[in-house]
């Protein structure tokens, strides 16, 4: 995969701007409509955000019966986005393997969905 350059240099202040949270993964589907393949996915950011929808590329490493439970980082303050039939509410983080291949990424130990990555 051709690396990314650095990007321009920000303030804290812009980063913060960003609402990165953690999530679990409640449920998850086949993704048959998208133009890639996807999976939908359902995650739960705790009683302050509630339940949100997404849809993610990450078939290559992932079947939709084990991502339940698991916990991923997104974010939540995106305005929502239609992808096909699914209206894409938080985007869900992740980075390439070496094929360009999305590996989700989420905390190493559990937490509690909705706390913000600072």
């Amino acid at each position: 995969m051709a690396e990314v350059g650095p990007a321009p240099e920000i303030a804290f202040d812009d980063f913060m701007k960003v609402d990165i949270r953690v999530g679990r993964i409640t449920r998850a589907e086949p993704f048959p409509e998208a133009r890639k393949p996807a999976i939908k996915l359902w995650v739960d950011f705790g009683p302050e955000l509630g339940e949100k929808k997404s849809s993610a590329q990450i078939t290559a490493h992932y079947e939709p019966e084990a991502l339940v439970g698991r916990q991923v980082l997104a974010v939540v303050n995106f305005p929502p986005r239609q992808i096909g039939p699914v209206m894409s509410e938080v985007l869900v983080l992740g980075v390439p393997d070496d094929e360009g291949q999305v590996v989700l990424i989420g905390p190493d130990a559990p937490v509690t969905p909705g706390v913000r990555l600072f």
